[in-house]
């Protein structure tokens, strides 16, 4: 399983509206071969910036079957707008980390 972690700050002029795109974003790659899960939420603990000031983040939570299908995702038009309208609404590019990952719920479980 590929699983994907990103966040992206959050400015109060923009709010609603990235938050609009995210829950859209998430909802438009949970119908594409190979997701398993696609989550987007706001972090409810604000982070502060170097200067003191806190932010808000918009975090994505992903599972894919396959690395194809990630590069599949990646290729879909609409995830490439998305991500543009994103860079241009946030003050800073979003934050992605792509992991191989091993589901070892049950051996810690049992």
């Amino acid at each position: 399983m590929i699983l994907i972690t990103g966040h992206v700050i959050l400015t109060p002029e923009h709010r609603d509206h990235m938050i609009a795109l995210g829950a859209e974003h998430s909802a438009r790659s949970r119908g594409e071969a190979g997701c398993l899960a696609h989550h987007c939420h706001v972090d409810v603990v604000p982070r502060q910036a170097p200067d003191g000031s806190d932010y808000e983040c918009l975090v994505f939570v992903e599972e894919w079957e396959s690395i194809d299908a990630v590069r599949a995702h990646f290729a879909v038009p609409a995830s490439r707008a998305f991500v543009a309208e994103m860079r241009a609404l946030s003050p800073q590019p979003p934050v992605i980390r792509i992991y191989a990952a091993e589901d070892i719920t049950a051996k810690l479980m049992g």
